[in-house]
């Protein structure tokens, strides 16, 4: 009813061609009422006053609800008894300047618009807060005066002196006709509305000790306290000169329901946002003892508990090997493997896991729990969990969805929707961040997957038949035989097959038939059709970023040869064509389309082939035509937790741009998700 009032007045305001305030936007609001605004002044004692003008209006209200017959029940009214400071002087000129600027206007919201704009005029030096209840005391002043008067004894003469300029009696007499009574009980609710608003802002301003980065909810509810604060000071406007109109002799009333509109959806908004701030300074508060606990870890168990637990008392796991319940404490004197993922996640990975705890449980010293982050569970993605489950052997968190332990695993761990193991030993501390990076290219070799295990495997590795492992199983024995070795794939099916071809041909000369070079050929993720493997080139791709990963916590691989290689291949996948010419697993040379033309221009190189030399002149000819080339990009997920600051380019070595780009990771390969 009151929102289609508030429709009603706007719509005949806007026939007159009167100011409409209620189909103004906020920003339109703030522009206005910032012109008045010159600064804060601090020193004033806003709360002191609010307590006293609250204190008014909630005696005053209930006062005025017991007089109209049938308001309210007449019950005693409850009120927290505070008490202003012992220093506190009431503004009493200011105040009646306020009251005098308020009163007696003509009914109308554009009146009551201009009367606004003069008060806070008036109040251009003080806070928004103070602005807002110095109107509202100097309100009450006289609507308190008024109830008071109208309670007390007819019996008492000066009183009743005062009671008749007041016009107190003319009151007591038309509450007996319905529509005075209406009207003076629309007025007292809206007063005791209007004081929740003002009673909200002033329980923000108390919150404001906090940081807004630890409560956001805050900060967009303190940046529209100034609208707030309008709507709070118009209303109090429109509420006096209904006041002045019902002690008056004139047939006139201010329409109020518009205002009523405004100030319900103001309060709900308040109370909306101050109890969000709340729910966030709680979630601080666990954050930090979270983060305090984490950081003094004394055991595994405990630090589990308050990370994925919370103050849930089921602490329990699901064992993936039976489907059973079991308690936490399976994790004591344990190192754990802390499994984070979506639902999302690769066949390659869990595979590769399975592998791990199957390596794992023959010394029962370190354990995978699976976390999955999802940050709101639906019957889709409950269904979706249970199948990951039954493909699990390993232990399982059900439906983990505390909010603080989410925002430390994102903040903390750099969770970015991207699978990680976060390594912990049995006294809870961290020894690896993510070690899903080196398990996904060293498999068990990683044991016992520290960061100096990790270390140590970049500068020993063989990175060639680390990440080729599993892909076809000819590629082990070609690398052990020491063989020569095509490598080729890209996103151009004519380049890949031309370079197919002009390998075969090489493979085949009798030049190098003659010399018994034994030259073997494999297309990256083709199938017989020349159609995608997406699988292949997923597991492919995972293993060179997580290569590249592993090799970027080594600060001393940054700028060798291998690290160089790596991030050489890293860039074949935006390449239409690549390939690799290895010897074994010692790379000869590596590069996009150019590679094609040393195979293309093969007669006029041949001459200098021979046994001990295929390898050399083929790197020679090449280096002679790579200038041709230009350079290269480098796409890093943007969920990677550790994204470089900067990157020189493998083949000028300048310090590489940084671009940002979007792709939905449902049309790549890499992710082969399980459905």
């Amino acid at each position: 009813m009151a929102s289609n009032t508030l429709l009603l007045v706007t719509a005949q305001q806007a026939i007159k061609g009167e100011l409409s305030m209620f189909t103004m936007c906020d920003s339109e609001i703030m522009n206005e009422i910032y012109a008045t605004h010159v600064h804060d002044d601090d020193t004033f004692d806003a709360d002191s006053l609010f307590i006293v003008a609250e204190s008014i209006l909630r005696r005053a209200t209930h006062i005025a609800d017991n007089f109209v017959p049938g308001a309210q029940s007449h019950q005693e009214i409850c009120l927290e008894e505070k008490v202003p400071r012992a220093s506190f002087s009431p503004p009493l000129c200011i105040l009646k300047q306020l009251f005098a600027e308020m009163a007696c206007q003509t009914p109308g919201e554009g009146i009551a618009h201009k009367t606004t704009m003069s008060v806070l005029e008036k109040l251009s030096s003080y806070s928004w807060d103070a602005k807002v209840v110095l109107t509202l005391a100097a309100f009450s002043f006289e609507y308190g005066d008024f109830w008071l008067l109208a309670q007390l004894p007819s019996s008492d003469e000066l009183a009743k002196s005062v009671g008749i300029l007041k016009r107190v009696p003319d009151i007591s007499k038309l509450l007996v006709f319905q529509k005075y009574g209406k009207a003076i009980v629309e007025l007292n609710n809206l007063i005791k509305a209007t004081l929740e608003v003002i009673k909200s802002i002033f329980e923000l301003k108390k919150l404001y000790i906090y940081d807004t980065k630890d409560v956001p909810a805050l900060s967009s509810a303190m940046d529209r306290i100034p609208v707030d604060v309008y709507w709070a000071i118009i209303t109090i406007v429109a509420c006096t000169t209904q006041m002045c109109y019902l002690t008056s002799d004139e047939d006139k009333t201010q329409e109020l329901s518009p205002f009523a509109q405004k100030i319900k959806i103001t309060l709900h908004f308040l109370k909306r946002q101050i109890k969000l701030c709340y729910q966030q300074i709680e979630e601080t508060k666990a954050y930090r003892k979270l983060k305090k606990i984490i950081r003094t870890h004394t055991e595994i168990v405990e630090v589990f508990r308050v990370l994925i637990f919370a103050d849930d008392n089921v602490h329990q796991l699901i064992d993936g090997s039976t489907g059973k319940l079991v308690t936490i404490n399976v994790l004591r004197k344990k190192n754990v493997l802390l499994f984070f993922s979506n639902l999302d996640i690769s066949i390659d990975d869990i595979s590769t896991l399975k592998l791990i705890d199957d390596g794992i449980r023959k010394e029962d010293q370190y354990k995978i729990v699976w976390i999955p982050i999802v940050e709101e569970w639906t019957n889709d993605l409950q269904r979706k969990f249970q199948m990951l489950q039954s493909k699990m052997s390993w232990y399982i968190v059900q439906y983990f969805a505390p909010v603080v332990g989410i925002r430390f695993i994102k903040e903390e761990w750099k969770f970015k929707n991207k699978s990680m193991i976060v390594v912990m030993n049995p006294q809870g501390k961290v020894e690896h961040l993510n070690a899903l990076h080196m398990i996904r290219v060293w498999g068990m070799k990683a044991f016992p997957f520290a960061k100096e295990v990790e270390i140590r495997l970049v500068k020993e590795t063989n990175w060639i038949g680390d990440i080729l492992v599993g892909i076809h199983p000819n590629l082990q024995h070609w690398i052990k035989e020491e063989k020569y070795i095509f490598f080729y794939g890209g996103k151009d099916k004519e380049w890949i097959q031309q370079f197919g071809k002009k390998a075969i041909a090489l493979a085949n000369h009798p030049i190098i038939k003659e010399t018994k070079i034994s030259i073997e050929l494999f297309c990256l993720g083709k199938g017989s059709k020349w159609d995608d493997d997406l699988e292949i080139q997923g597991r492919f791709w995972n293993k060179v970023e997580s290569l590249f990963f592993s090799a970027k916590t080594d600060k001393e691989t940054e700028q060798d040869t291998v690290m160089q290689q790596i991030q050489r291949l890293l860039s074949f996948k935006n390449e239409s064509g690549w390939a690799i010419l290895s010897k074994g697993s010692r790379v000869v040379v590596s590069d996009g389309t150019i590679i094609l033309k040393v195979l293309d221009e093969f007669e006029k190189w041949k001459c200098y082939v021979h046994a001990n030399r295929f390898e050399t002149c083929f790197n020679e000819y090449h280096k002679l035509i790579e200038g041709d080339r230009s350079c290269c990009s480098v796409d890093i997920p943007f969920a990677a937790e550790k994204i470089p600051k900067h990157m020189k380019c493998p083949y000028c070595t300048r310090l590489m741009e940084t671009y940002v780009s979007f792709k939905c990771c449902h049309i790549d390969g890499a992710m082969n998700a399980l459905h």
